[in-house]
């Protein structure tokens, strides 16, 4: 099994982003979009950032936001990956000049071969449970025998992950990456760094065997 891959989203202080990059983590999420409790703005972004160890790659999220907002982020925050996790269409989501992941709601009839070719300028696609009013951070999961890996595009798992479950949902799914932010949370919108660290060590621990 290759390695997995963990990024930590919803990352709202500087404490949380250096214990995710220093137990392993390979990206950093954060989020712009002004409903979510774990909203953060661009220079508060900017100052966590400015301290972090090299390689630790800084994902900005995003739903249907407008395209100066998107590129405000960019400016300011120095982010270096976009996330889009409303109904953007592809050609919104390629015109910054930035790798960019879609977030796909996983609903019983979603035709992910479909929604791949859609996105095919994507990076990856991010599966994860379905929501119309809240776009991740539910602390649900999703039927993970609907995200066959036959797709010729790295996925990258979400919805409902924490230290208990991810070891299962990584020899399910096989995916490229695994993606939390409630499931690192002692409340909502608040993280724990004892608890970003377990997941992290799980992730290892599952591939370390295999």
């Amino acid at each position: 099994m290759q390695r997995v891959r963990v990024k930590i989203c919803g990352i709202r202080e500087a404490e949380h982003a250096h214990a995710a990059a220093h137990a392993g983590a390979d990206a950093l999420g954060f989020v712009f979009y002004a409903p979510s409790v774990r909203a953060i703005t661009p220079r508060r972004c900017a100052d966590i950032c400015r301290d972090l160890p090299p390689f630790v790659t800084r994902v900005a999220l995003f739903v249907n936001p407008e395209a100066d907002e998107v590129r405000q982020v960019i400016d300011e925050a120095g982010c270096q990956t976009l996330q889009f996790h409303g109904t953007e269409a592809p050609e919104f989501c390629a015109q910054f000049g930035l790798p960019w992941v879609k977030a796909i709601g996983m609903t019983d009839d979603i035709d992910l071969a479909a929604e791949s070719l859609r996105y095919k300028a994507a990076q990856a696609l991010l599966l994860d449970s379905y929501d119309p009013i809240h776009h991740g951070g539910t602390g649900r999961t999703f039927d993970w025998t609907l995200a066959h890996n036959g797709l010729r595009k790295p996925l990258i798992l979400a919805g409902g992950l924490t230290a208990s479950n991810v070891g299962d949902a990584i020899r399910t799914v096989q995916p490229y990456a695994v993606d939390i932010s409630g499931g690192v949370e002692i409340e909502k919108g608040v993280k724990s760094t004892q608890k970003i660290q377990q997941f992290l060590h799980e992730v290892m621990a599952t591939y370390a065997i295999r």
